[in-house]
């Protein structure tokens, strides 16, 4: 299965990030239905059903010469992330930098596993958040999630 994703990744995302999308993720994983390639696309100003449409066209063919599942059936599936999905990489860091954000870590630190505050800067080893009380820094291989904090 992680060959399946490997493939996929290594050579679909140049024709994708082409398109002007971002390639998010992509999973090969077995649900109700059976077996879904699921290709996660994002961009600047967020993701359409049309534009889910249109990277699904450009990729199917490509798919089915690569041939990464060797003949096993799935169904192929191009979604968005969808507004609570947690921000993985430094592309989408960047994108949110000075956006308040909820960042939640594996263990406690300070008697707390969950702090908001504004998203204000990042390398490769921290993240930092400006809280009410002052700027604070998290190792990043101490975070479990950051998410968007989403108000209506």
């Amino acid at each position: 299965m992680a060959k399946v994703k490997q493939i996929c990744e290594e050579k679909l995302r140049p024709i994708i990030e082409g398109m002007g999308y971002d390639l998010v993720d992509v999973e090969y994983v077995k649900e109700f239905d059976g077996m879904n390639l699921i290709f996660t696309i994002d961009k600047e100003e967020g993701v359409t059903i049309d534009d889910c449409e249109i990277v699904n066209k450009k990729i199917d063919p490509i798919i089915d010469e690569l041939n990464p599942t060797d003949d096993k059936p799935f169904t192929l599936v191009v979604s968005s992330p969808g507004l609570d999905r947690p921000l993985k990489t430094d592309r989408d860091l960047r994108r949110n930098l000075n956006q308040e954000v909820t960042l939640t870590l594996f263990s406690k630190l300070d008697g707390q596993k969950v702090f908001e505050g504004v998203l204000s800067d990042f390398d490769e080893k921290t993240v930092t958040l400006t809280l009410k009380d002052g700027d604070k820094t998290f190792d990043r291989d101490k975070i479990a999630n950051i998410k968007l904090v989403i108000k209506f």
